[in-house]
């Protein structure tokens, strides 16, 4: 390997540490072909920087042991919340993205511009009442019910980063909340890289890995399957304006029209119970969603479909009638070895995607060089 191309860096040994357990500076040396001296000095600037311990216990070849470094989670934190469309939740996470405090309750104000100030102020009182220092958080990271211009970092036209930046000092990262799902979810299936999250709620959406990477779309809009139209919807109009959304016909408010439930935890727990119309009715709307999931897997070939919201833990007739329909109509190849389950994260699906999002930055080889 050309040296220029080897990693150098003090970023770069960070993420040698972190990622890929390198544990002793010999084997640094080895790996970036760099001098003992050198890096010694980037080995010691991320211990000043809390984000490297280090522990006399390696393994020994003769004579004293070589001290093992590790990553250190403990060196600082990161503020996450995820916001869906009827209540939302707020944590502060480590650097490993390990949730230290976290509550729970409606955040989402009338307007983002509303919201933002709450959400602030939730995150001040969250870190007073756990004891953590402000000054330990490294950034923010939010999960947000609506589409989001990504790159610009805008919720609904409001610029996140400043409000954050001004509070907290860090810089804030968004996205959709289910794309955020997503990303707790692959986090918690190692060794996949291609995976498909469906959220079913008060809407259906869905977030995308694909070669282990979230796909955002060019604009943010990826993963809209639920304003994908399906046949014989009996022209239900849909909340984009279109009629006959898979959405408008199985989505979790279209359900409860039709429902004595009061809302979407009452409508679940009716399933639990065994009352045959609830069991029926979700069957029947896993059914409708499967068409679309059963496209996107001929299009997407994902390894795993995991199922996220109120209705879909792993007993659920929506589950069920989502797979009769799946395994039916997606091709032999793409569900040979496919697997549909329920999230294993539930709620802190949503958190743990938001870490993982501003850690990937926070932590990444350039943020730490500069």
């Amino acid at each position: 390997m050309p040296r220029a191309n080897r990693p150098s860096t003090a970023g770069d040994m960070l993420r040698l540490i972190r990622e890929d357990g390198v544990a002793t500076r010999a084997e640094l040396g080895r790996i970036t072909g760099l001098s003992r001296p050198a890096v010694a000095s980037r080995v010691a600037g991320l211990i000043a920087r809390g984000l490297v311990t280090e522990r006399a216990d390696g393994p020994s070849t003769g004579g004293r042991p070589p001290a093992r470094l590790e990553f250190n989670a403990a060196g600082g934190t990161v503020l996450v919340a995820n916001l869906g469309q009827s209540r939302g939740q707020i944590a502060v996470c480590d650097l490993a993205g390990a949730i230290l405090a976290r509550a729970e309750g409606p955040l989402a104000g009338a307007s983002p511009a509303e919201t933002l100030p709450r959400l602030l102020d939730r995150w001040a009182a969250l870190l007073d009442s756990a004891g953590i220092d402000p000054g330990t958080v490294r950034g923010a990271g939010l999960g947000v019910p609506d589409a989001v211009e990504h790159t610009p970092g805008r919720w609904d036209g409001v610029a996140v980063g400043p409000p954050v930046l001004a509070r907290f000092g860090v810089p804030a990262y968004l996205d959709n909340e289910v794309n955020a799902a997503a990303l707790g979810e692959h986090r918690a299936h190692p060794g996949v890289d291609d995976l498909l999250f469906v959220k079913v709620s008060t809407g259906i959406g869905a977030g995308v890995i694909a070669g282990g990477e979230i796909q955002r779309g060019a604009l943010g809009a990826a993963g809209e399957i639920g304003h994908v139209p399906i046949p014989d919807g009996g022209g239900l109009p849909c909340r984009c304006g279109n009629l006959d959304c898979v959405e408008a016909v199985a989505g979790g408010s279209a359900l409860l029209a039709r429902s004595p439930a009061a809302d979407l935890p009452a409508l679940a727990a009716l399933a639990r119970s065994g009352d045959a119309p609830t069991v029926a009715l979700l069957r029947a709307a896993g059914r409708r969603i499967g068409e679309v999931v059963a496209t996107a897997v001929n299009l997407l070939n994902p390894a795993v479909v995991v199922l996220g919201g109120d209705l879909a833990g792993a007993d659920a007739p929506l589950i069920a009638g989502l797979r009769e329909v799946v395994y039916q109509r997606s091709t032999a190849l793409a569900t040979r070895s496919l697997r549909i389950e329920a999230s294993r994260l539930g709620e802190s699906a949503g958190l743990t995607g938001c870490a993982a999002m501003v850690l990937a930055r926070a932590l990444a080889p350039e943020t730490i060089d500069a």
